[in-house]
């Protein structure tokens, strides 16, 4: 439910308090503890995820309920690509911290990106259950995944997961491929995560159970329903009234993990969840997106709307409210998505599509051509990096590619990643960290070496504590000031744009922190006016949360403002120079 609804879930100390009450429902046979962004973002708030782990799974297995963990094939728990040997680690370290599920993934579902994951997952004594990344386009029918799950059991799966992550998934066809995998592969157990945004899953997990499904994910309120799942009372009455047996739920328990729940909320969790999480939307039926996107994406249009209403002044054109550019994204997503080859719409692919449509808007509205931004993340989908894609490029895209002088990659994508468990296992030496129990430590550092630095140093405390405050100094809560607080000058983009009219907005590629050119002395400034920049060239940074993002201006020329002052946090797509 966290993962789903905003970017932290409860610390181990929330988590060991309500596991009870979870436990004393009566109607769980599994529980996802962890996994996906679990891990990282506790490393983001400061805390261990190891002891987290060993200490939220505990009270499950002592109770014989089992626990399951997401990780997404090729990139394991974090966003991009994991080599092998770490990979094959983090299956390890998992079983032994009590996790016995391992839900792999394939944005892509390329199968390549599965095959490790596993006879990883096996050999490290979990249950491997592969998961189809579920969609609706042309390319993606019965006949696909069906073709997909053949090959995941011939690898040595025990187990398939229909992962419905936009809840996009028809429920007719979801229940023929569910009674396809019963009819191939008997012995295999098939589990249906759904959400609930557009909403389709009710009908879907009626129909997948009646074709043979074995397990379905439920939520609790008040994080149920909106744009995460079902609550787990209705799916148990459905599924009772439907002539299945089903376990009866504890109401006393219920009522005290809604009860938590909401308590974490306020305590500071509820802070990172948009409120538009808890509504329904049919618009996602159309573009596909994943409900769990729309926060963030409501972000990014916020941040580009400056910059695309300013062109469209310069340009003549009426500016567009913020539900006209929705609107608009929505639509351009659908028209993005088969031209990049439908991969399905999830992390991180979900993302490139997004912000390919997102750059596309921006670029219409300065009067020039489709695909005249595109992020080297995409491309690197695009180009076969990541691993296949389920349908045709475009030949328009395929035309730029070779423009670029770009190569297109048909071969294993882990190929492109060598080994690194030697070459950390040294850093933690040098650093004189200790490598931890099964190597969990070690495992930390190689998934995610700058967060788990920052842990290490206390960084990451720091500065979640400071994003803490701001956000309840914002709401008006009573804060303790800890620092002083520089403020820092409000610009009136609209004015400034209204000033410099043939100036070329820079803008943040992601949400983070600005950090612009470190000079030789390692001090850091924002650049002055009259500053040489050269298109192309990184003139700053954004430290994201999963690291640096190169700050690269479109047009050669002079900063003629500056926006965005060093250390300010800042939306993606906000303007935070002007080159001219």
């Amino acid at each position: 439910m966290w993962q789903s609804s905003g970017k932290y879930q409860p610390r181990v100390d929330q988590l060991v308090r309500v596991a009870p009450a979870i436990v004393d429902m009566g109607c769980f046979d599994r529980v996802e503890t962890n996994g996906g962004a679990f891990e990282q973002v506790n490393l983001l708030y400061g805390e261990n995820p190891n002891i987290s782990v060993r200490k939220w799974t505990a009270p499950f297995h002592k109770a014989g309920i089992q626990t399951h963990m997401l990780e997404r094939g090729l990139n394991a728990i974090r966003m991009y690509p994991v080599p092998a040997d770490v990979r094959e680690l983090m299956f390890k370290v998992k079983k032994k911290q009590g996790t016995d599920i391992a839900r792999s993934f394939c944005g892509l579902n390329d199968h390549r990106n599965l095959k490790l994951s596993i006879e990883f997952a096996k050999k490290g004594g979990m249950i491997s259950q592969a998961a189809l990344s579920i969609t609706h386009s042309p390319v993606h029918t019965v006949a696909y995944y069906l073709q997909l799950v053949d090959q995941l059991v011939e690898y040595g799966t025990d187990e398939i997961c229909l992962k419905d992550m936009a809840g996009v998934g028809r429920p007719t066809e979801l229940g023929m491929i569910v009674a396809g995998i019963k009819k191939r592969h008997p012995h295999i157990k098939v589990q249906y995560h759904g959400h609930t945004g557009p909403g389709f899953s009710p009908a879907s997990m009626l129909e997948v159970a009646r074709a043979g499904a074995d397990y379905l994910d439920v939520a609790v309120e008040p994080l149920a329903w909106g744009k995460v799942h079902p609550d787990v009372i209705t799916i148990q009455q459905m599924m009772k009234s439907d002539g299945f047996l089903v376990k009866d739920i504890n109401m006393d328990a219920y009522m005290e993990v809604r009860r938590l729940t909401q308590e974490f909320i306020d305590d500071f969790l509820g802070y990172w969840i948009n409120p538009t999480n808890s509504q329904m939307t049919s618009l996602l039926v159309g573009c596909g997106l994943p409900g769990g996107m729309m926060g963030s994406m409501m972000a990014d249009l916020t941040g580009f709307k400056a910059a695309i209403n300013a062109s469209e002044r310069a340009n003549g054109k009426p500016e567009s409210s913020l539900d006209s550019l929705m609107v608009q994204l929505f639509n351009e997503v659908e028209y993005v998505w088969p031209r990049l080859g439908y991969p399905p719409l999830v992390t991180p692919f979900s993302q490139y599509v997004k912000n390919t449509a997102l750059m596309n808007l921006l670029a219409m509205a300065q009067n020039k051509p489709r695909f005249s931004t595109i992020d080297k993340d995409t491309w690197g989908m695009i180009l076969g990096k990541m691993g296949k894609l389920p349908g045709q490029l475009a030949p328009e895209i395929i035309g730029i590619a070779k423009e670029k002088g770009m190569e297109f990659y048909t071969g294993n994508p882990q190929d492109m990643y060598p080994d690194e468990l030697p070459k950390f296992r040294e850093m933690m030496k040098e650093e004189g960290w200790d490598c931890g129990e099964d190597d969990e430590e070690l495992l930390n550092m190689a998934m995610f070496e700058r967060q788990y630095r920052d842990f290490k140093s206390g960084v990451a405390k720091e500065r979640f504590n400071k994003d803490l405050e701001a956000f309840k100094e914002k709401a008006g809560a009573p804060i303790v000031v800890k620092r002083a607080v520089v403020e820092m000058p409000e610009f009136d983009i609209d004015a400034l744009m209204a000033k410099y009219p043939k100036a070329t907005p820079v803008q943040a590629p992601v949400k983070g922190q600005m950090l612009w050119q470190v000079d030789v002395d390692g001090a850091s400034s924002a650049p002055a006016v009259g500053t040489k920049v050269v298109a192309g060239k990184p003139c700053g940074y954004v430290q994201a949360w999963y690291g640096m993002e190169e700050l690269l201006p479109a047009v050669s020329g002079q900063v003629v403002a500056v926006t965005a002052q060093q250390g300010k946090t800042v939306e993606k797509g906000e303007i935070v120079a002007l080159i001219q």
